[in-house]
């Protein structure tokens, strides 16, 4: 079983930039492939970005590519995603996810742990 906590979330400028972090406890962290989703008001929760257990292979939406970067340290049982040139669209609750996989899956039924989430908010 693997327990996720988020951190890194807050308030910026558009234009900024902010790190979330995703800390997981248990001693197989590095056989779950994990993600990080986010949510909006009144939305419904989307795929943001995605690396396989070993770091080796990335996914991401369109709308972050070029901008975010997820990686992981396998030693430290850790996931972030660092997120640069941030836009008022990006504000949501960002949720990191796992999944006992080898490559990371977009659509969220497909994670079996989550953690708690963490706000971004982004202003124009």
């Amino acid at each position: 079983q693997v327990q996720l906590v988020e951190s890194g979330g807050g308030s910026v400028q558009a234009g900024g930039s902010l790190k979330l972090t995703c800390a997981a406890s248990g001693r197989s962290f590095s056989t779950y492939a994990t993600a990080w989703f986010r949510q909006a008001p009144g939305k419904e929760r989307e795929f943001v970005a995605g690396i396989s257990r070993s770091g080796g292979s990335t996914v991401y939406a369109d709308s972050v590519k070029g901008r975010f970067i997820i990686s992981r340290d396998n030693a430290r049982n850790t996931v972030y995603l660092q997120m640069d040139s941030l836009k008022p669209e990006d504000t949501a609750v960002y949720s990191c996810a796992a999944a006992f996989a080898i490559f990371a899956y977009t659509t969220d039924h497909q994670y079996s742990y989550w953690g708690q989430g963490t706000q971004v908010t982004v202003s124009s």
